[in-house]
């Protein structure tokens, strides 16, 4: 079997673990070195999470890795598992080898996500839209106008994909296109900034305007 002081080591590991996690982490030590597979659990801190106590046997993840073979075993970490009450649990299997690669024991770690992965659930139940209401980034709400044509003017340069002074005339239109459909236009004084930012002139505007409304 572990030695002792490698078990005590493993079981203050263990308490440190739960401890700092809180009381749905449960964390369990196997002895596989006593050759009594069925009773390898020699320690368990939070077993309520599993149910799990002193002298139950191991896992069928334990089970499985152990009947491969020591070349090739490996730790099995962030897996889920499910106990028989139907609990949710995050899971992870560490393996304490001899320097030939035997198996003396397991340290495992299993917390339990239940009430978090329903909470995850109805958060996206909240937020899910419809697809066609989908939008890349949330909607800014805004004080005034002001900050309101500001907004526009770079979402419709977002969606050229280009600094204004890098835009070609289509490049141009595209954006007054978009300004136009979102009622940009209807802001106050709005033709004089858009002309300002854009570098053209009123009547390039109309007229970008006019193409817009033609494409």
């Amino acid at each position: 079997m572990l030695d002792a002081s490698t078990l005590q080591f493993l079981f203050r590991l263990a308490k440190g673990i739960a401890k700092q996690f809180g009381p749905n982490c449960e964390v369990v030590v196997h002895d596989l070195a006593s050759n009594d597979l069925e009773h390898s659990i020699v320690f368990v801190e939070n077993g309520h999470v599993s149910g799990r106590k002193v002298g139950d046997g191991p896992s069928r993840v334990v089970l499985e890795a152990l009947s491969s073979g020591k070349e090739y075993l490996e730790d099995h970490i962030s897996y889920l598992t499910k106990t028989k009450d139907g609990k949710i649990l995050k899971s992870s299997t560490i393996y304490i080898q001899d320097d030939s690669g035997g198996v003396l024991g397991v340290f495992s770690i299993n917390y339990d996500i239940t009430l978090t992965l329903a909470m995850e659930e109805q958060l996206h139940q909240f937020t899910t839209v419809e697809e066609k209401e989908q939008v890349q980034e949330p909607e800014p709400i805004l004080h005034n106008v002001s900050d309101l044509l500001d907004e526009l003017i770079e979402q419709s340069v977002k969606l050229v994909g280009k600094p204004v002074a890098l835009m070609a005339k289509e490049d141009k239109v595209k954006a007054i296109q978009f300004l136009n459909h979102t009622g940009a236009f209807l802001i106050t004084k709005s033709g004089d900034k858009v002309c300002k930012y854009f570098g053209i002139s009123k009547y390039t505007l109309y007229s970008y305007i006019d193409e817009a409304k033609e494409a």
